[in-house]
């Protein structure tokens, strides 16, 4: 019998690989003072979107070359949400233990783009607000994770629907 990976297996390697890698870019960002550059973000969904694509590449190479639209959405979508565990759990402890004042430079910059586009000072108070109240490390753990999860899943649609290759019917 061969020995064959599972979807499970390679999502947990390489959203380990891809979590390590969001930790030095999250890193980079938090040190360089870039925590709301909303550029930066899509670079970060970038490096997902390469490490679903790889995952899938791996499994597929690891199965006779054959990757069912399935089997790269699930594989895909449990990647991304081991790389959000990881990635928003380091978020969590850097906020926690390291630098608070990282959440401030953030509210800054957010009331500093509401500004540029000229926003009413009544609207941007208002915006703050609410904004300080998503801003709590328990509140951005849940929120990062499920959103990680969710741009994995739609990457892993379109990745998956590309490098999908059924087995023959008959073998």
């Amino acid at each position: 019998m061969e020995n064959q990976t599972t979807t499970t297996r390679t999502a947990l390697k390489w959203g380990v690989i891809i979590g390590i890698i969001n930790i030095l870019y999250s890193t980079a960002i938090m040190v360089s003072g870039q925590i709301g550059n909303q550029s930066l973000v899509y670079v970060s969904y970038l490096i997902i979107g390469i490490g679903i694509y790889l995952a899938l590449n791996d499994f597929k190479k690891e199965n006779a070359g054959f990757l069912s639209f399935g089997q790269g959405l699930g594989l895909g979508t449990m990647m991304s949400a081991i790389v959000g565990l990881i990635s928003s759990f380091y978020s969590f402890a850097y906020v926690k233990f390291i630098d608070s004042s990282i959440m401030d430079q953030a509210l800054k910059n957010a009331e500093r783009e509401m500004e540029k586009r000229g926003l009413p000072d009544d609207q941007i108070d208002q915006a703050m607000e609410y904004s300080k109240m998503f801003m709590s490390p328990g509140v951005m753990f849940v929120s990062s994770v499920f959103i990680i999860t969710l741009i994995g899943f739609i990457l892993s649609l379109i990745i998956s629907a590309i490098m999908k290759k059924d087995k023959p019917v008959f073998d």
